[in-house]
Formats: structure tokens, C-alpha cells, sequence
């Protein structure tokens, strides 16, 4: 064999263990074909589309949290590829099979997308109302994992879930901090941030992408917005704007919903004269019973007044709610009439999840005549 020839070998023979080497290294994701998800109305949330994965970005788990970035892979490219270090707060594998989730707005999206028999774990499951969940914590496949402040480790390590969906009000809770160095991803939902009834509903394609279920998330909430606006068109229709109050007297203070809040906008959208709907407030405002008497006295609707279901327990509750003319018409109306058969309340679990209906709940009790077929279903008298 001549010099060349021997040349001619040793370089084929380098070539083939090249190619060899480049098979065995593990494929870094492609991510020249990205695609952005429309996400319309929630604000917590992002998800991309690349090439070979999904990239969900949470940037309001919290009031002023800071931004969770999270990778989602199809089980079956996983192996093959590898990321860099600290790129993401976590790599899940999808579909996902087995979960636990924290808070009862979670339960709802994963039972419109079919996926409910994945969730094997709950802190507190007495807090579970719907029917068919409390179905799967009575036979034993929902574990109740103590209270999502102080989460049985123990029993979660032994779940061994392949995603914990977190609910937090900040970055303290050392029991997440423990289920993650063991290697159990915790990716947070922001759900609960959201103030918008659409912004609310709108992370079931949060909850889509984990289950390789995104073509269907989006129909969903695309019903959910047609039928929503579609009742706001109506509602717009009205001859009158009823005055409405909210809230009732804790201790000393009476909580009235801000006027940027999630139910201040329901309010607004049934075409009603909220009395604080001028208030830039977000969450709840406490207020004096002398200034609520001063505005709300006369208002002709009163929402959510307590968590009290008659009107004998309102009278009980504080001799002043007997001064409101709305008390006294019988004009008061609760979320919390439907209970779960543990004590836990509807409407926090499902509502949130179907603002159309809680939208036409309002209209049926501000403007009955414009939807008169309409059965309430979230808000309903007090007895």
C-alpha cells in the first residue's frame, strides 16, 4: 500500500469516527423556527413554540415576582438533548402523566381538557367541591398532601409526580424548595394574579402545553371568549345601570371589591353602576361602615355581602347590614350559597375557569329581562 493509499484510509477511517462522535453528543434544540402563542388577555404568561420544545415563561407568579422561564419536551426527543445550564427553571418531560396541583383554580382547565386523571396529589383536598374530582380524592387517586403552605414532603417524594403546579404568594415556601432539590419540578401558575374574568380563564393554555394539548386549549377558551363577549353585547343593551355594592363588614372594616378588580370588571361588563368602580384598586378596599352607609345605603344590588347564606345569618352577622335597602328589598346575592360536600366552596373552583356564565349570572340578576332563559348557576339569592 502506497503513501497515498494509506492517506486515503486513515482519513476514512477518521471520518467515520467523527460521524460516530457527532450521533453519540445529545442535539442541541433547534431554535430557529419559533412560534409565539396569542395570548390575548392573561398577562401572567408566555408560551413559544420551537422547534423541537415549548418555552412557557411565567412573569407574574406573584405580585412582584420575578420571571420563571420552563422548558417543555416530548418525552421521546428528551433523551437527545441537552440544554444549558441554568437556561430554565425546569425541563418537563410531556405529556404529563402524573401531577399535583395546589390550588382548586387548576382542577377546572385540566377537566375541560380531558386530563383530570392525571392529578394524584392536593394540599387539603377538603377544599375540592366539583363532583367528579371529589370522585378521584374518595377512591384514593387525589393523596391530600396537607395544607400548600407546608406540604407533606414525605408523601410527595413518594408520589413522585412528574410536575408540581405551584401556588405562591411569594418565594418562601421552603417545601417547594425541598421537592426541587429532590428533582421534582415546581412550576408556578399566576392564575389568581390575573384581573380580568378573560385574563383568568385564559391560562388554559398554560395548562395545554403539558399535555401536548395545545389546538384544544385554544378552542376552548375560544368558546369561552365568543360566549363571553356575546353576553356583554346583550348586557349593553339595558335601559338601566341598577346601583351596586359589594363586600360586607369583617370585624371593624368593610371590604369593598376595587374598581380594577376581577369582579369590578364582571360589574362593568353586566352594565351595572358599580359605586366604587372610580377606584384604582386591584384587590379589595377597606373602608369604614360609616363611609359605605354614606355611599351604599341606597344601592339597589348587593354582591357577595359575607360568606352568610340567609338573611336571618346576615341580620345576626351585624345589626348594621339591616340599614341597606338592598337588605331590606331582599336584593342580596352570594357566591357562596354552593358548597362542595366537604365544605369548599364552588364558585373559587370553577368560576374563574367559565367567566361567561358567572358574566350572565350578573346580567340575569341586574337585567332579568334580557336573559330570561338564563338559570343561575355562581350568584344566587340569599335565602
Amino acid at each position: 500500500m502506497d503513501k497515498k493509499q494509506r492517506s486515503i484510509l486513515f482519513l476514512s477511517f477518521l471520518l467515520v469516527a467523527l460521524m460516530g462522535c457527532k450521533q453519540a453528543e445529545k442535539k442541541q434544540p433547534d431554535q430557529n423556527r419559533e412560534t409565539t402563542s396569542i395570548i390575548t388577555y392573561a398577562t401572567g404568561f408566555t408560551v413559544k413554540k420551537e422547534a423541537d420544545f415549548t418555552i412557557i415563561e411565567v412573569t407574574g407568579a406573584w405580585p412582584g415576582a420575578d420571571n420563571f422561564k420552563y422548558a417543555l419536551v416530548p418525552k421521546e426527543k428528551l433523551p437527545s438533548m441537552s440544554f444549558p445550564q441554568d437556561a430554565y427553571d425546569a425541563i418537563i418531560a410531556t405529556p404529563v402523566e402524573k401531577v399535583v396541583l395546589t390550588s382548586t383554580t387548576h382542577i377546572e382547565p385540566l377537566k375541560q381538557l380531558g386530563e383530570l386523571n392525571t392529578v394524584i396529589g392536593f394540599p387539603n383536598t377538603d377544599y375540592i367541591s366539583s363532583p367528579v374530582t371529589r370522585k378521584l380524592v374518595e377512591n384514593g387517586q387525589i393523596q391530600d398532601l396537607g395544607m400548600n403552605d407546608a406540604l407533606n414532603t414525605e408523601m410527595v417524594l413518594a408520589l413522585d409526580p412528574e410536575l408540581i403546579v405551584g401556588f405562591s404568594i411569594n418565594n418562601e415556601n421552603k417545601a417547594y424548595d425541598i421537592i426541587k432539590k429532590a428533582g421534582i419540578p415546581v412550576v408556578y401558575n399566576g392564575d389568581w394574579v390575573e384581573r380580568t374574568p378573560l385574563g383568568k380563564a385564559e391560562w388554559i393554555k398554560f395548562f395545554a402545553p403539558f399535555y401536548q394539548k395545545e389546538a384544544l386549549g385554544d378552542s376552548i377558551f375560544a368558546q369561552i371568549e365568543a360566549s363571553y363577549q356575546q353576553a356583554k353585547e346583550i348586557a349593553r343593551k339595558a335601559k338601566t345601570k341598577p346601583t351596586v355594592l359589594t363586600g360586607g363588614l369583617y370585624k371593624d372594616v368593610w371590604y369593598v371589591a376595587g374598581g380594577k378588580s376581577w369582579m369590578a370588571k364582571f360589574l362593568e361588563d353586566a352594565n351595572s353602576n358599580y359605586l366604587w368602580a372610580d377606584n384604582n384598586e386591584t384587590g379589595s378596599i377597606g373602608l369604614s361602615l360609616e363611609s359605605v352607609l354614606e355611599k351604599g345605603q341606597n344601592a339597589e344590588i348587593w354582591f357577595n355581602s359575607s360568606s352568610r347564606t340567609t338573611y336571618a345569618g346576615l341580620g345576626q352577622a351585624n345589626t348594621h347590614h339591616l340599614q341597606f335597602d338592598a337588605f331590606k328589598n331582599k336584593k342580596v346575592y352570594s357566591n357562596a350559597i354552593d358548597k362542595g360536600e366537604t365544605g369548599g366552596l364552588i364558585f373559587y373552583e370553577l368560576a374563574p375557569s367559565r367567566p361567561n356564565i358567572v358574566l350572565k349570572d350578573f346580567i340575569k340578576i341586574l337585567h332579568p329581562e334580557l336573559l330570561p332563559e338564563h338559570q343561575l348557576q355562581f350568584i344566587k339569592p340569599l335565602q
